[in-house]
């Protein structure tokens, strides 16, 4: 990949992250301390995916554009990828306090903002 090519991908990628995240470091940072954080996720007996990610994701949200690292970069493809699949297995009802919504705000998406 020519490295125009390669920082067309990163500002693609940049854009599809801002639109899918759409909660601030602060309020992603305030969620993951909360018990329905906590609650959901696949883990090990450890800490979830998505709460690891949302701790990876407040970082993100602070580091400078040309600070990005190519694994940063391929993180937010991840949480890119991760928000857009689990939207569209969206529950029927009111989502305030499901797993659903829990597991999304872990990622940085409130699908209710």
């Amino acid at each position: 990949m020519a490295s125009g090519d390669r920082g067309q991908d990163r500002d693609e990628t940049r854009n599809a992250f801002g639109e899918a995240v759409n909660m601030t470091a602060r309020e992603l940072e305030e969620w993951l301390g909360t018990e329905e954080s906590l609650s959901v996720g696949q883990s090990d007996g450890g800490e979830s995916v998505g709460h690891s990610s949302g701790r990876r994701i407040v970082e993100l949200l602070r580091t400078k554009k040309d600070d990005l690292t190519d694994d940063d970069v391929a993180h937010m493809r991840k949480v890119v990828g991760y928000v857009h699949r689990h939207i569209e297995q969206r529950p029927s009802g009111d989502v305030t306090r499901t797993r659903w919504r829990y597991s999304l705000m872990n990622w940085g998406h409130d699908p209710l903002k």
